[in-house]
């Protein structure tokens, strides 16, 4: 049975709870992104991370036509809704985490306004190096951190130092201070160790997928055991196994069955192989 104080959180109609994968520690449900934010009770949760689509035409699931693409005007209503929803549900002290390209960033930083401590624009750096159109790279994707007053929890992990492939030998020179880098670097805000894609071998389906090292991280900064993470475009269930990798709690959201399936089918893998 799902916990109590979980269901105090969630307060759907029936007829969504018959249409929801309800886990010991967690629930995910199929609706409109908005919609299930609603349902939702405010300042419940420690962690909100919005993964929204990016507005480029791309199709998901089976679907054949390209349903995200809104005019500019509707897209920017939407950003509004989901961030306006969003920080109410966000626990004083709580976290909130965006991850969008570096255009659209600017428009939510300007959404968000007074209402939440800007902490980090994270650059997720890019790996292809492809020109596109009539400007520069781009060669990162934006996560900007933003808190609800003083974090309760801000951890600052360190990461391993890059080594040349070759020669093992780090790719830095860190000024005399080896002996220090050995035991891991501060962990910065340009995140050039990981790809903000999960790579297509590894994918659970044919549209972009967030590796599991990104949500794993945001977890690692802000999360704490037993405490609520709140992701209404759960895609494959990521953030899910993220959660349950550190005993978090989890309330999770998409509008397509086939993501759905997928995350029921890895958290029930997870089960097995604990």
């Amino acid at each position: 049975m799902i916990t109590k104080d979980l269901l105090i959180n969630f307060k759907p109609s029936t007829q969504i709870i018959k249409k929801s994968l309800i886990f010991s520690t967690g629930i995910i449900v199929k609706m409109d992104a908005i919609n299930f934010l609603n349902s939702l009770e405010n300042e419940c949760a420690d962690i909100v991370f919005l993964d929204p689509p990016f507005n480029l035409g791309k199709k998901y699931g089976n679907s054949t036509s390209k349903a995200d693409l809104l005019k500019i005007d509707d897209y920017k209503l939407f950003l509004s809704n989901l961030i306006d929803k969003s920080i109410n549900l966000i626990k004083p002290g709580g976290s909130l985490y965006i991850y969008h390209m570096p255009r659209w960033a600017l428009e939510i930083g300007g959404l968000i306004g007074e209402r939440l401590n800007f902490k980090h624009w994270i650059a997720i750096s890019m790996k292809n190096g492809f020109v596109r159109g009539k400007t520069l790279y781009p060669a990162h994707y934006a996560l900007l951190f933003y808190t609800k007053g003083a974090p309760n929890i801000l951890n600052r992990p360190k990461i391993p130092a890059a080594q040349c492939r070759h020669c093992r030998g780090f790719v830095k020179d860190y000024g005399g201070y080896t002996k220090y880098i050995k035991k891991g670097i501060n962990l910065s805000d340009i995140w050039d160790d990981l790809s903000p894609v999960r790579h297509k071998k590894n994918k659970h389906r044919a549209a972009n997928e967030l590796p599991m090292e990104l949500v794993d991280r945001i977890i690692q900064i802000s999360g704490n055991k037993n405490g609520l993470i709140i992701d209404p475009f759960a895609g494959t269930g990521t953030t899910a196994i993220a959660a349950l990798n550190v005993g978090m709690r989890f309330l999770l959201n998409d509008k397509l069955s086939s993501s759905l399936n997928i995350t029921k089918q890895r958290i029930e893998e997870f089960y097995q192989n604990k």
